[in-house]
């Protein structure tokens, strides 16, 4: 009876020893730490798409026709003596518009006849020079070329693209991630614990800014990418 008794303590102390190691662990793990790192880089844009609209109008469609001829012309010489190459302008667009033709039963407009609209498209990887070309843009009124669409409507500024983000994607996490930690031994330095295993990770997305205020990110070639990662640390003593 007695050997019983004395086994049957041994195995409650054994028992109460699980439970309290596990007590023990349980709240180590049930303690974490939630921390966000930055990472940023300036970048610069490798590509430039730019569509140039310009517009004629006549009263004779073959008048009308010669001069939006030699606007195509004009804007594709301007071009090139900025930097582009032949090969890297296309016409995107031509429309024919006659204001004195009814329809629907309505009677003609007032003013010139005919309206031309052509759009010639640009798109290169010297964003220098796109950049240069749109800047000094006003060279082409000096040859007479009206930029624009009719009723009012203007030139689109160039759409600069930043293309190699998947090159800088995972130095950019790393140094994220990296940067998160640091934050995560700081925080436990200061509480007197240590960091342990990852909880969780967030690795976070990409996001491309214009690099100046105020500025559209695609109208500009001067970017900056950023990544915020989110990581969750357990702590312990």
């Amino acid at each position: 009876m007695a050997l019983g008794l004395a086994a049957l303590a041994v195995g409650i102390g054994f028992g109460g020893n699980m439970i309290l190691t596990g007590l023990k662990e349980f709240r180590s793990f049930d303690r974490y730490v939630t921390v966000k790192g930055l990472s940023t880089r300036d970048v610069v844009a490798d590509q430039a798409v730019w569509v140039l609209n310009f517009t004629v109008t006549g009263a004779q469609l073959t008048d009308a026709q010669a001069a939006i001829e030699q606007n195509e012309k004009d804007v594709r010489a301007y071009l090139v003596s900025q930097g582009l190459k032949e090969d890297q302008i296309m016409l995107q667009n031509f429309t024919v518009s006659d204001n004195q033709a009814k329809t629907y039963g309505e009677t003609g407009q007032a003013g010139p006849r005919y309206v031309l609209t052509e759009a010639l498209l640009a798109r290169s990887n010297d964003v220098e020079a796109v950049l240069w070309a749109s800047q000094n843009i006003a060279e082409l009124v000096k040859k007479n070329v009206t930029l624009g669409t009719p009723n009012g409507g203007w030139n689109p500024a160039p759409q600069y693209t930043f293309t190699k983000i998947n090159d800088i994607k995972p130095e950019m996490i790393a140094e994220a991630t990296k940067n998160a930690r640091i934050s995560a031994v700081q925080f436990a330095n200061d509480s007197g614990q240590a960091v342990g295993q990852i909880r969780s990770a967030n690795q976070g997305v990409l996001q491309i800014e214009p690099r100046d205020p105020g500025v559209s990110e695609s109208e500009t070639p001067y970017k900056s990418v950023r990544v915020v990662s989110t990581v969750e640390y357990y702590l312990g003593e």
